[in-house]
């Protein structure tokens, strides 16, 4: 009787683990389609206007109180992700100015730029950047009183965690975080992820992201209806990385004997990225940096199913194109006849969103669309080819490209031509 028992019981182990031996051979084969992707990407344009920066925004290090990362670790990151920027957005601290003792400037050849993440006396979370001294006072004032500060000192503010307040879209705030990487991470089920781990952690650490990855649908959709009051509104991704999660054996001097972290910055750096286009011949700095973020000019990328760099979003009027033309996060009149192209390294299924809504879709490498209505343009891009779990998700969200008639009530003053 015990013995029977004991092969039933083995039994149950053994069919339990069926889904997550087919959950392993998922990300083999997602793994294969990806590597054949990066084989067959497209050489950027030499004529193009723009040069694309990559970085991670939304970075916490030891100084705020909820990591344990360390500079060093956070520049090695940075470095072996070969990414042009990381914006720091520390926790402040009542005493001092976590903002001013973080990284900033150039590391290893990578930018770093300081900043804070605050919560407001309206509930709102704001990503300050640069960082402020008074940081630690947020708590207790307006989330409008902390943006306009931003701004009187040229410095940006962008809403984190979008669905968990509802004061923000009121704002007059640079942007919004559309997407959260630990926001998302913590949808996940605890025991599938453990049994996820067991399968695949050793070989697709990184792919392990692809099985709790979802749209941000909630999110783009409250960030199309901001854009109502004829205002650039700029969507980023934050990585919200913390390099926190994993378990440690440490001696009582603090040395780490055994230790296994889950989320260490290189692979928080590798899944999302914000794409910064910045004007050929004007160099990468901070300046150049948050006046291209103010503008718009950037595009959400999950680097991790393709490198998206290259990819471009422009309007053109075909009726004066020397006159108007722009990138994402720039304006051109409402004329009647409007050619959107929309160019990627990878083919892929472009779809074009007027004010939120879904109106077109295309395939290929390079696309037009001709609209004849006024709108707030975007598109996302889809990698089709891509098995499951990465098919159906976005690879790219774009910043829209305003479409507006030009005496539209505050557009002139609201959006420079670029």
């Amino acid at each position: 009787m015990k013995r029977k028992i004991f092969f039933a019981i083995l039994l149950l182990l053994i069919v339990s683990q069926i889904p997550f031996a087919y959950r392993r051979y998922r990300l083999r084969k997602l793994q294969t389609a990806i590597q054949q992707l990066a084989a067959q990407r497209i050489p950027i344009p030499a004529d193009d206007q723009y040069l694309d920066y990559k970085g991670v925004i939304h970075v916490h290090s030891f100084l705020g109180g909820h990591s344990t990362g360390t500079f060093t670790e956070l520049i090695a990151a940075a470095k072996a992700n070969q990414l042009d920027f990381v914006i720091m957005t520390e926790h402040p601290q009542t005493g001092f100015d976590t903002s001013a003792m973080t990284l900033d400037g150039t590391h290893e050849g990578v930018l770093f730029v300081n900043g804070n993440e605050v919560g407001t006396g309206n509930g709102d979370r704001l990503l300050l950047i640069p960082g402020a001294p008074k940081a630690a006072s947020a708590s207790g004032r307006p989330t409008q009183d902390l943006v306009n500060e931003q701004r009187a000192n040229n410095g940006l503010s962008f809403v984190a965690y979008p669905s968990e307040s509802q004061n923000w879209p009121q704002t007059t705030a640079n942007g919004v975080e559309v997407y959260n990487l630990f926001t998302n991470a913590r949808e996940i089920n605890r025991l599938v992820t453990f049994f996820d781990g067991l399968w695949s952690f050793r070989s697709y650490p990184d792919l392990m992201f692809a099985n709790f990855f979802s749209r941000p649908s909630e999110n783009l959709t409250r960030w199309d209806e901001a854009m109502v009051h004829n205002r650039r509104f700029v969507a980023i991704a934050g990585n919200d990385a913390h390099s926190n999660i994993g378990l440690s054996l440490n001696d009582s001097s603090g040395k780490q004997w055994l230790g296994l972290k889950l989320d260490p910055y290189e692979r928080s750096f590798r899944v999302v990225r914000t794409h910064v286009l910045i004007r050929k011949g004007q160099p990468l700095t901070r300046e150049s940096l948050l006046e291209a973020m103010a503008q718009g000019h950037c595009y959400i990328g999950f680097d991790i199913f393709g490198d998206p760099s290259g990819f471009t979003f422009a309007a053109l009027d075909p009726n004066n194109p020397e006159l108007f033309s722009a990138v994402m996060g720039g304006w051109v009149p409402a004329t009647g006849r409007t050619q959107l192209t929309a160019t990627a390294p990878l083919a892929c299924r472009f779809v074009l969103y007027r004010d939120g809504i879904a109106i077109d879709q295309k395939m290929g490498s390079q696309v037009q669309f001709i609209v004849d209505h006024s709108g707030r343009y975007r598109v996302e891009a889809y990698l089709d080819s891509l098995p499951p779990p990465a098919r159906g998700q976005p690879w790219i969200i774009s910043n829209p490209i305003y479409v507006e008639p030009i005496l539209a009530k505050g557009l002139r003053s609201s959006l420079a031509k670029t």
